[in-house]
């Protein structure tokens, strides 16, 4: 008995004397990279992107020669101060749960003209810019400053918001992966980068407050969109197609999750 307590009071003493350093060394990573992201949001390209975005929602464009001023995004035909913090949201005209992306292909459809075929060019490649990445941007940084309000009222935005939390956990692909393993409780971290806890108000916050996003190691914006189907990619899941109702359902659920945080878009990412 005394030999088994020995053994544990040294063990107990070698995990203190090397937890400490562990913790201060884990401290000072996410110090160095809060130093980074701060470097980085000084002069942040996706400005550029933003403004080209205004001027494609001016332009008139499309077999109809219209514009995009009178696109409703939620708040009525032409108010965009806000809008993209309320999406997705449900929308009587099309009897569906409606993200940014997803509403503003609508519009580009219903008053310019163009067809879903025209408008396949949905992120940029190189030497290959997308104006739905521009036109987010814009429509994004409208609400910079404003609280994400997605509470998932509506019968149809319960319900995609309940299918988004099915997605966010089930298990799937070769490797059995979940959204919830990597994002489902704190404390999470691969190699340098930490893995926000997106069951709560501020890990669900810290990730979607800031999209869309210029990505520094991609040379581009990219869209929640983008980020979504990219994640699920990653974990090696059949990759979805764009705008499909289970990338819009599992970003209700999170933006649902984000509810009360405050936007900061467009943001800048490694």
């Amino acid at each position: 008995m005394i030999q088994r307590l020995t053994k544990t009071l040294v063990g107990a003493v070698f995990i203190a004397a090397f937890a400490g350093p562990v913790l201060a060394q884990d401290s000072k990573v996410a110090d160095e990279l809060a130093k980074y992201r701060e470097a980085l949001a000084d002069g942040n390209p996706a400005d550029l992107f933003e403004v080209k975005g205004e001027g494609l929602w001016t332009e008139k464009r499309g077999p109809k020669n219209a514009s995009l001023e009178q696109c409703d995004m939620g708040l009525g035909p032409g108010k965009l101060d806000g809008a993209y913090a309320q999406l997705p949201k449900y929308f009587k005209d099309t009897n569906k749960v409606m993200d940014a992306e997803s509403r503003l292909i609508h519009c580009m459809i219903t008053l310019q003209g163009f067809k879903a075929s025209d408008l396949k060019n949905w992120y940029s490649t190189p030497g290959n810019d997308s104006d739905i990445e521009a036109l987010i941007t814009y429509i994004g940084g409208k609400s910079n400053g404003k609280p994400i309000n997605v509470p998932a009222t509506h019968p149809a935005e319960a319900k995609m918001a309940k299918m988004g939390e099915y997605i966010f956990y089930r298990r799937a692909g070769p490797q059995d992966f979940s959204c919830s393993i990597c994002h489902g409780q704190d404390g999470k971290r691969i190699r340098l980068q930490e893995l926000g806890n997106l069951t709560t108000k501020e890990g669900a916050g810290v990730a979607m407050k800031t999209w869309p996003s210029y990505r520094v190691s991609q040379g581009t914006v990219w869209t929640m969109q983008r980020r979504l189907i990219d994640c699920m990619r990653q974990a090696r899941w059949p990759e979805p197609n764009y705008l499909a109702d289970s990338v819009i359902a599992l970003e209700t659920y999170l933006q649902k999750n984000a509810t009360g945080t405050v936007m900061e878009t467009p943001g800048i990412k490694r």
